[in-house]
């Protein structure tokens, strides 16, 4: 009883604390953005893509400041790239639960350019914070389903070229594009429905990291792969702030992007389609494998 007291109390302090946070930092973004919507200055646009960069990063630092204070989850991490904060690349990772982004944005704050994710776009309606990642130029996806594209034809397309414009975006400035490859977060369920080959991870759709490639074209040159590996098992943000997760594990690489895989047409050639999907099914093997060798040392 007294431990689910404690339990509940830790949720809701750090719940608070991540509110007025959001709030503290949402307000100036806001406004910073408001002047760079307003003023069509190269030199300002300039200046508020780095102060919006700057109050970002200090918003995350409070949080992993949470983290760190709130839990005793200790994350131990296995190839931590150099501080490189004015590249430009694609950062590829699993996804088991919200617990990943928390994680991702401890890690990699202030040593990588700020980490932006396609967000789905009903996600712009979230109060404050959807206007918070409108200002940072995270990209607001709209996914059409095979069934809803043979209803609608003119729908075929309109996500590839959404994915293009939001990537375009990011050709002025240093940033570091997440792309969840597997699309959804990992369940036992999706797993067994899909039939995938690999022991740990969903089947990795590789549309969404040839269409990023393809808009970046060659400023983006590296990928940094991530893997997270739970001993415990999937966890939830409320086990996070409740101290339950006693450990997390992560395994960084830095790779280069083939040339090959530059400059193609995903939809309408098959070889060029076949050659990225090839790569990312490479990449997924061992990262199932580096998942295994996670939880086996960790046992």
């Amino acid at each position: 009883m007294i431990d689910k007291l404690i339990a509940s109390l830790r949720i809701f302090a750090a719940g608070l604390l991540l509110a007025v946070n959001s709030v503290v930092h949402i307000l100036p973004l806001l406004a910073v953005a408001l002047v760079k919507l307003v003023v069509r200055v190269p030199t300002v646009t300039r200046g508020c893509d780095r102060t919006l960069s700057a109050i970002a990063a200090s918003w995350i630092d409070f949080n992993s400041w949470l983290f760190d204070t709130l839990t005793s989850t200790r994350i131990e991490v296995e190839g931590l790239p150099e501080s490189d904060t004015g590249g430009q690349m694609l950062v590829v990772c699993n996804h088991q639960s919200w617990v990943d982004i928390p994680v991702l944005q401890k890690l990699f704050n202030r040593r990588l350019p700020l980490l932006r994710f396609f967000l789905k776009s009903q996600l712009i309606w979230v109060p404050l914070l959807g206007l918070a990642w409108w200002a940072l130029d995270f990209p607001f996806m709209k996914r059409y389903t095979r069934a809803q594209v043979e209803r609608k034809p003119q729908l075929a397309g309109r996500d590839i070229a959404a994915t293009r414009r939001a990537c375009r975006k990011f050709m002025r400035i240093p940033v570091a594009i997440v792309n969840f490859v597997e699309g959804t977060r990992f369940t036992a369920a999706k797993h067994a429905a899909q039939d995938s080959p690999y022991r740990h991870l969903l089947k990795p759709r590789a549309g969404g990291v040839a269409f990023t490639l393809d808009a970046m074209g060659e400023a983006l040159d590296t990928l940094v792969d991530v893997t997270i590996a739970y001993p415990d098992g999937r966890p939830s943000l409320a086990d996070l702030f409740a101290n339950r997760i006693r450990e997390i594990r992560v395994h960084v690489r830095r790779l280069p992007i083939p040339e090959r895989l530059r400059g193609g047409d995903y939809q309408d050639d098959p070889d060029f389609r076949l050659g990225i999907q090839e790569w990312v099914n490479q990449l997924w093997q061992e990262k199932d494998a580096t998942l295994e060798a996670l939880k086996a040392d960790a046992a």
